[in-house]
């Protein structure tokens, strides 16, 4: 579930930074471009739990 909603997260925004774009509003497009900041590393966290879970594997030994 996360991984989807960091995904709809990540499509949203880039709409948000195209739009601040094309209204040439710079306020809006700094806003935008932390929020993609935000995505970006909450989906590097994710990416890094998943891994972690597969690191944790007792059998594997």
């Amino acid at each position: 579930m996360s991984i989807g909603t960091s995904l709809f997260s990540a499509f949203s925004a880039v709409k948000k930074v195209r739009a601040a774009r094309s209204e040439d509003d710079k306020l809006q497009l700094v806003d935008a471009v932390l929020r993609a900041a935000a995505v970006t590393t909450g989906i590097v966290l994710l990416v890094r739990e998943l891994r972690r879970l597969g690191d944790d594997d007792v059998l594997a030994d």
